[in-house]
């Protein structure tokens, strides 16, 4: 008989993989809807544009834009912490996350819209205080929506191979739906008017983020559901800075996310580039298109990989692949393209070929970026599974909280780095015209941002994911201890007994 279910309510895991799978297609759909609603949020926030519309549009200078993006940014990764513990400390009707996923959006949007309508007819001392305020803000309420939207993920599914698909579609979901208010700034020199009034494009964006970051979260909070089990008792801040001392697989991934900062300079310094070291801005547009493919196949293979592996699926393996790929294509893209970025004639834009190296590259590099980046989603769901196994407490909120305040120091670093080096190179900020010419110094310092600081970046992060030492195989057994705990916790519980007190597990490697 024909099977008369709904694509939506079908389950996005169908083949038997030794655990019992939960996530229907509507469920899926629904989180990665969220996470779009993130990518509109960060594309515009925290990623390369913001920079420029600090130092390019408002006209503050790099080293008060510098200061700004690493105390405010500080200010807003010590929140990440306070806002896990919030999250676990959370009992509703609608359960830990959910209530944040609700309201929290509103308030992002309110603060876009306040960061985004900076006026250069205020005087300088204006617009660095309304720069400093409505950053702070949307730090602030971005937080309260970003650890809950993480955490919720941890709780959808204790099943690994359904979080790496969950996680793969709501990576394309982000990846589709955060390129949408970044099109009028990519493309603004393509396009009339905003060619020439970049300010416009900036707030054309940011309305249209506003807008549907609360539509789409909706979507999050009405068809997703907590399934996870919770305890009454949670940690305090002090039991989760011990927590990261003594779950090694998360405190390695966290080394390497500091490490990745060195990485993420790139990111920050690739608007400049395309002004200043390819002399023309509309290939900003070709830059972050080549991005694309290794976005979506990411989201696509990852999954499919993990899926057809099985019991033979290692993500410390893939993570380390993914790092020596990133290594071996970031030194051929310094190597290949060099003499056509430094030794090109003052004021002139590249030459047609190192354009195109320059974009086949971009786009090259982002496929160990990315699958790398979904990879590592599932590994920290791992670690909250692992804190379980060992304590019997369920601290979605405090771990993600914790790999949130790492995630938030990337880029709070990596900007603040650019745009030090970019000032002790003495950049000029462009006006209308974009024909500024850069000193040598600073169109070496973005070759070098852009190419070798990835290669070496990479290079570090293969030392610390060596000691990560959670394997396939080691996780399905550990889950399959902990349903084994609690199923001996709710007898005991039905039969008028105490819970079983969790007694730990010895300190044996788990790989």
């Amino acid at each position: 008989m024909k099977d008369k279910t709904s694509f939506l309510d079908k389950k996005i895991v169908t083949k038997d993989v030794g655990e019992e799978t939960y996530l229907s297609w509507r469920e899926a759909l629904s989180y990665a809807a969220g996470r779009g609603a993130q990518g509109m949020s960060t594309s515009m926030t925290a990623s390369k544009y913001v920079n420029f519309f600090i130092t390019d549009v408002l006209h503050i200078k790099t080293s008060h834009a510098a200061n700004i993006r690493l105390y405010c940014g500080m200010f807003d990764a010590v929140n990440d912490p306070v806002m896990g513990v919030l999250v676990d400390k959370t009992r509703t009707k609608y359960g830990k996350m959910r209530p944040y996923i609700k309201f929290a959006p509103y308030f992002v949007s309110l603060f876009m819209l306040l960061f985004f309508i900076g006026s250069n007819s205020l005087s300088y001392a204006l617009k660095l205080a309304l720069a400093i305020v409505a950053f702070v803000g949307l730090d602030v309420t971005y937080t309260a929506f970003d650890v809950p939207m993480g955490a919720l993920a941890f709780s959808m599914t204790p099943n690994g191979t359904e979080r790496t698909k969950l996680y793969g579609v709501a990576s394309i979901g982000r990846m589709i739906l955060g390129a949408i208010p970044t099109v009028l700034v990519a493309a603004a020199k393509w396009l009339p008017y905003f060619n020439t009034h970049l300010d416009h494009a900036y707030r054309t964006a940011a309305v249209v983020s506003a807008v549907f970051i609360i539509l789409l979260t909706r979507l999050t909070f009405r068809n997703t559901k907590e399934r996870m089990e919770h305890h009454e008792e949670t940690p305090s801040l002090k039991d989760c800075l011990y927590l990261l001392v003594t779950n090694v697989p998360l405190l390695m991934l966290v080394l390497c996310n500091f490490l990745f900062v060195i990485i993420k300079v790139s990111e920050q310094a690739s608007f400049y580039f395309a002004y200043d070291s390819l002399f023309n801005a509309k290939y900003n547009v070709f830059l972050d298109v080549a991005k694309f493919p290794g976005a979506f196949l990411a989201g696509l293979l990852v999954p499919v990989i993990v899926e057809k592996l099985g019991a033979k699926s290692d993500s410390r393996k893939f993570y380390q692949a993914c790092c020596v790929m990133g290594v071996v294509i970031n030194g051929l893209f310094a190597a290949s393209t060099y003499n056509g970025l430094i030794n090109k004639p003052a004021g002139q834009p590249v030459t047609l070929l190192t354009g195109i190296l320059v974009v086949a590259f971009t786009a090259l590099s982002t496929f160990p970026l990315e699958f790398k980046n979904l990879m590592q989603k599932e590994m920290e769901a791992e670690t909250v599974d692992y804190v379980e196994w060992k304590s019997g407490k369920r601290v979605e909120g405090t771990m993600l909280s914790i790999m949130s305040f790492t995630g938030k120091l990337e880029g709070t670093l990596s900007s603040f780095i650019c745009l030090r080096i970019l000032s002790a190179t003495n950049y000029v900020e462009h006006t209308v015209d974009e024909s500024t010419i850069q000193n040598p110094q600073t169109r070496l310092a973005l070759f070098l941002m852009t190419t070798v600081f990835p290669a070496v970046g990479y290079l570090l992060m293969l030392i610390p994911i060596h000691f990560y030492k959670i394997t396939g195989e080691s996780h399905r057994q550990m889950m399959k201890e902990i349903m084994a705990r609690r199923e001996h916790q709710a007898i005991a519980a039905e039969n008028g007994g105490l819970p079983l007190q969790s007694e730990g597990v010895s300190d044996k490697e788990e790989g």
